[in-house]
């Protein structure tokens, strides 16, 4: 339910929302025809009486919307009921690289098992070059005798982490698509540090 008006020279942005509101967000976003992703995660959930599987936001307090930089349509956004505000720096909201957001899609798609994972600023980055996730790139950790991938949204300083054989990446050599602007510059989201 995309409005083509929207993706004309479109990017994608973070949007924060108010504490767990993110698919009422995502819900109001889809209804007025805004492209938006909502990356969910099952979890099992135990109570004293049952067990139930839950899908529940893989970045909590922030959905993505694909819209043109017009403040139209920002502002239009801005009204959704959850809706916070952008993920900023002074000049306006950020976009996040569409690499980012594929990679987050990609995970969920192939169905592997995938977790949050705090966001790190040092590490291996590496490419996977086999097997269900080929092409993906992230960073590289250890967790005991496995390793994982690590797949960051720098934007929001969020991260999923999905196991990997060692054996199917490769060091990935390239630039950062990010220019001389760092982390620090972004303005502080409250509640999510």
């Amino acid at each position: 339910m995309n409005a083509p008006e929207h993706l004309n020279g479109a990017s994608w942005y973070a949007v924060l929302t108010r504490s767990r509101q993110e698919r009422v967000a995502a819900l109001m976003l889809e209804y007025m025809m805004i492209a938006n992703f909502l990356p969910l995660l099952s979890q099992e959930r135990r109570w004293s009486d049952r067990k139930q599987m839950v899908s529940l936001p893989l970045f909590p307090g922030y959905v993505f919307v694909r819209i043109a930089r017009s403040s139209e349509l920002q502002l239009r956004v801005l009204k959704i009921p959850g809706v916070v505000g952008f993920v900023r720096n002074q000049a306006g909201p950020l976009p996040v690289p569409d690499k980012e957001i594929e990679d987050v899609r990609a995970v969920l798609s192939h169905g592997i098992g995938c977790s949050p994972h705090p966001f790190l600023k040092a590490g291996d980055r590496v490419r996977v070059v086999r097997g269900a996730l080929l092409g993906l790139e992230g960073t590289l950790i250890r967790s005991g005798s496995q390793s994982k991938l690590v797949i960051s949204v720098e934007m929001i300083q969020r991260s999923v982490a999905v196991s990997v054989n060692e054996s199917d990446v490769e060091p990935a050599y390239h630039q950062p698509a990010r220019g001389p602007q760092s982390l620090s510059s972004y303005m502080p989201v409250p509640g999510h540090g």
